[in-house]
């Protein structure tokens, strides 16, 4: 027997979207007041979503369950390895004395801690994005910040800040992938429109970090080198998104950020150098024995990062169709069982899919995904034993190291669990669907701004742009077609305004209160980080509305269009 999804139960969509909200509000309500850990939060939320889907959306009891036992296990092999992966591959680095080396090589380069902030949380961050994607790029530059000096709760707001233009490209480019198979709309048409909007933020993000770290005057006395830097990064993002491709933009792009922050910071210094009041002094032992060969040891266990996530996803030919790594160790040694009781007895209803009846496309797969070596936190994992054997580590001190990572995160694991399942539960039951449709009820001329906040709330639920596509996505491409708006561009909305609200996204908030040792105060840093949010999210709105009202034609077709 399948079971459809009702996107009104209550006969009233305002009080029913607000049924559908319900869970999302108990969790982050929870997180916001302090009162309550993230953990404990998480699971009221988890409640919350498990009874109003059985009571109110009337979902059968076993279909919940199973809903939990998906997103548990999602949780477990696709986010929570990774993050500790790349949490292990940091305390190496730190325990062979090469992260101290890493600091002083930044220190040297630049003692000013507004350009730190933006080379750390902006360039570097990007740069983990892009190879890693979902908690590695906030919990590794946050960690990275709070050793340069800043302080905890500062460093996680800097990266959370920080970890959002680059986010619709990666891990890869995974999101707009997925974005390109839930619509059918063409991947290099997707990747080219967030090429047009995003880079506009690339240049902004900079300055508000520096702004958020210090006042507008302070951040204007080093306009020079955001300008440079970021401006690079975005002309790097555009071109490599609109005319190379998808997979390496964010690579690309903070690694060109990097190159030209290095160059403009030794031609041009700020009057004064920016610092902590209580700054420590820096060790010139370590400065003064800073050559290339130990400035490159130190960086290594990051290179290798990057060097194994690439070896991991990018296909050897692709003309030939040769398969990645991962996809090869997908295929051969994957287990992916399916939940019998809810793998294809889900169906999306008509006010989704735009047809009256629904198909076997219109099914939703409910799979175990146990893939732990083609997983990307396995590609991290590897990463980091081999760079810890190069750096002289023992293999037992390795296995303790790890012990020592996983015994340190395990509050943020048991969040983050409940956390997944809460939107596989939503998700299964239409609940985010319901949310989703209030969204399309505010017609042609607004709609580009709250289809881009569509896709900002996806994400500030499910944590994931990539999550935030599969659900939103075709969505915004029927809600385009209906509205007479560009489809491209308003399935390219949903990822773009989606990165805003990764910021907001209960499991980035307790990856970065865990990274910086700020557990406890998720809720503090969740107030903190809100306005930076929603001021974000309505500048990639008030571009998109700008194509979309203004200039429609500068919305590529296909792939390098224009």
């Amino acid at each position: 027997m399948v079971w459809v999804q009702r996107y009104d139960p209550i006969g009233a969509w305002p009080i029913s979207t607000l049924m559908a909200g319900l869970p999302v509000v108990v969790l982050l309500g929870l997180l916001a007041s302090g009162r309550v850990g993230a953990w404990k939060s998480a699971m009221a939320g988890l409640l919350t979503a498990c009874l109003v889907a059985w009571r109110i959306f009337e979902m059968p009891v076993e279909m919940v369950a199973g809903g939990v036992l998906v997103g548990l296990v999602f949780a477990m092999v696709r986010i929570i390895w990774l993050i500790i992966a790349a949490v292990f591959l940091y305390d190496i680095a730190v325990e062979t004395g090469q992260f101290e080396v890493m600091k002083a090589s930044i220190a040297r380069l630049s003692a000013d801690r507004r350009l730190q902030a933006v080379l750390v949380a902006f360039c570097f961050g990007a740069l983990i994005e892009g190879a890693a994607g979902f908690g590695a790029p906030v919990a590794i530059s946050a960690a990275f910040l709070v050793g340069l000096g800043f302080r905890p709760f500062q460093a996680a707001l800097l990266c959370l800040i920080a970890n959002t233009a680059p986010v619709a490209w990666g891990g890869i480019g995974i999101p707009i992938l997925t974005l390109s198979s839930v619509t059918g709309l063409d991947v290099n048409a997707l990747s080219a429109t967030a090429g047009r909007i995003l880079p506009i933020l690339s240049l902004v993000v900079p300055f508000w970090l520096v702004a958020t770290l210090t006042s507008f005057r302070k951040t204007w006395e080093v306009r020079v080198p955001l300008v440079v830097i970021g401006g690079t990064f975005a002309t790097v993002q555009f071109l490599w998104s609109n005319f190379v491709g998808f997979e390496l933009v964010d690579i690309i792009s903070s690694v060109s950020g990097l190159a030209a922050g290095v160059v403009v910071i030794r031609f041009w210094k700020p009057k004064e150098v920016w610092r902590f009041e209580d700054d420590p002094v820096s060790s010139p032992s370590i400065e003064k024995d800073l050559t290339p060969g130990r400035i490159a040891r130190a960086w290594m266990p990051f290179a290798m990062l990057t060097a194994f996530v690439l070896v991991w996803g990018i296909p050897a030919s692709k003309s030939l169709g040769t398969p990645s790594v991962k996809e090869w160790l997908d295929q051969q040694l994957s287990w992916k069982p399916e939940v019998p009781w809810l793998h294809l007895k889900v169906a999306r209803g008509a006010a989704v899919t735009g047809h009256e009846s629904y198909t076997a496309a219109d099914l939703e797969k409910a799979q175990l995904d146990f893939v732990p070596l083609s997983a990307t936190g396995t590609a991290v994992f590897l990463s980091a034993v081999v760079a810890g054997l190069l750096l002289g580590v023992p293999f037992s001190k390795i296995v303790r190291l790890l012990a020592r990572t996983i015994r340190r995160m395990v509050p943020a694991i048991a969040a983050i669990l409940c956390m997944l399942s809460l939107g596989f539960v939503t998700k299964y039951a239409g609940m985010d669907a319901v949310l989703g449709l209030a969204f399309t009820r505010t017609g042609p001329t607004l709609y580009p701004i709250f289809g881009t906040l569509l896709g900002w709330l996806g994400v500030a639920l499910t944590g994931s742009d990539t999550s935030s596509n599969v659900l939103f996505g075709n969505l915004q491409k029927i809600t385009a077609q209906k509205l007479g708006l560009d489809p491209i561009l308003m399935a390219t909305a949903n990822s773009t305004g989606g990165v805003m609200g990764k910021m907001i996204d209960a499991q980035s908030i307790v990856v970065a209160a865990a990274a910086t040792g700020e557990g406890g105060h998720e809720g503090q840093l969740l107030r903190a980080v809100l306005r930076h949010s929603i001021a974000l999210a309505m500048i990639v709105g008030a571009i998109v509305w700008f194509y979309a009202h203004v200039a429609p034609g500068l919305v590529p077709t296909a792939a390098g269009g224009g």
